[in-house]
């Protein structure tokens, strides 16, 4: 991700610091009780996106994006105004499979409304070729790739997949994911047709026999017809046991950098 000219400071030196690391439950509790300070627009993408200081007292504790409700434009395919409780529903689903694909992300209001907050992924400055990084068959790739096709992800770029400081992949921006009908566009081509890992397939199928679970986390971000579809993709998945065959005039996205 480019530089979001926002840094922490070391209280004695005042030099850049490096983020703290936080678990799940402290980096959920951060987003949801701090003050949202500093807020800088991110002059890039469709939508008003904001790189924000969090803080707590008078300690600058943490960097986290922004994206409000209030910021979005309407698209003819997905109903206005939902984008971010996508991004919200995309963070549960990964929770849910216990992937952590997904920084951890809450709802809540800000300094435009209500949106959602993100925890800002750190990432590794030195990512050599991209190409080459990505277009591995490795397993957390791969879950990223089994990730895209549950939440039927329209818009998987190469600047939406990021390795952090600790060489842990993480996925960002999934407000266009979750239609009803077939979306899905991806860089990552490299498993099509492919048998999906046991270990994988043992994840799919554990979320499978708690269907239900996963209905309620996301019953209040997508509608019924989305959610039937959701299990409908979860359950091909499983049947096929392989992933689908991708065809590279459709399957990648606009703008695919």
């Amino acid at each position: 991700m480019p530089d979001l000219h926002l840094r922490l400071q070391n209280e004695e030196t005042g030099e850049p610091a490096s983020q703290p690391v936080l678990d799940d439950v402290q980096a959920l509790a951060l987003l949801r009780d701090s003050e949202i300070t500093a807020a800088k627009v991110i002059p890039w993408g469709s939508n008003y996106t904001f790189a924000v200081a969090l803080e707590t007292g008078d300690q600058r504790d943490h960097l986290a994006i922004y994206k409000p409700q209030a910021g979005e434009n309407p698209l003819w395919d997905f109903p206005h105004g939902t984008l971010y409780l996508r991004e919200h529903a995309a963070y549960l689903l990964s929770r849910r499979l216990g992937w952590d694909i997904v920084p951890p992300t809450v709802v809540r209001q800000g300094p435009h409304g209500i949106g959602t907050l993100q925890i800002y992924v750190e990432p590794k400055m030195d990512r050599g070729d991209d190409y080459e990084f990505w277009g591995q068959r490795t397993l957390p790739i791969e879950r990223m790739v089994l990730f895209d096709h549950l939440a039927n992800n329209a818009d998987r770029k190469l600047t939406h997949c990021l390795l952090d400081v600790n060489d842990k992949v993480w996925g960002i921006d999934h407000g266009l994911t979750f239609n009803e009908d077939p979306k899905l566009r991806t860089v990552l081509h490299q498993f099509s047709g492919m048998s999906v890992s046991v270990a994988l397939l043992d994840d799919l199928a554990r979320l499978h026999a708690d269907r239900k679970a996963i209905r309620e986390d996301l019953r209040n971000h997508l509608s019924t017809i989305e959610l039937d579809a959701l299990i409908v993709r979860l359950g091909r998945l499983l049947q096929m046991a392989c992933h689908p065959e991708l065809d590279p005039r459709f399957n990648v996205p606009y703008g695919w950098w």
